[in-house]
């Protein structure tokens, strides 16, 4: 797979976890909603974090060329 078809995936994989995020507020069932919330927050966080490693590049330490002070 390239790279812009990858970092397409992802990016629909972690709005598609905002979405089940919001899924409760639209059927108006909040009491249920925790599960919905957790996985979707979660998903949204993974495939975020892993479209940023696998397609940014820029993503990585900062490297540090003095002292900190």
């Amino acid at each position: 797979m390239t790279k812009s078809m990858t970092r397409t995936v992802l990016t629909i994989l972690m709005y598609a976890g905002v979405a089940v995020f919001l899924f409760p507020y639209f059927t108006g069932r909040i009491s249920t909603g925790v599960i919905f919330m957790i996985v979707g927050a979660g998903a949204t966080v993974v495939f975020g974090i892993l479209r940023c490693y696998l397609t940014e590049g820029d993503c990585g330490r900062i490297p540090h060329h003095s002292r900190d002070w």
